[in-house]
């Protein structure tokens, strides 16, 4: 019986907290776009991934055939 005497109000600092976390949430903008995860894993965005994939070519210096030391 002791156990609930610490726990009821440990419980009720918990839940305070998570109510405190979720209105912060709530005015942060976390639940503004529900959908736009859902629908974002159904686009094909395979092209984008095979183009970082691939190396880039760097682009040759020209040389001057002027300038000195080269």
């Amino acid at each position: 019986m002791d156990v609930i005497y610490s726990l009821i109000p440990g419980m009720t600092f918990f839940g305070l907290i998570m109510v405190a976390v979720l209105i912060w949430a709530v005015r942060k903008g976390q639940y503004e776009d529900m959908e736009g995860n859902a629908s974002r894993i159904l686009l094909d965005d395979d092209e984008d991934a095979m183009l970082l994939s691939q190396p880039r070519e760097k682009p040759q210096k020209e040389k001057d055939p002027a300038a000195p030391g080269q």
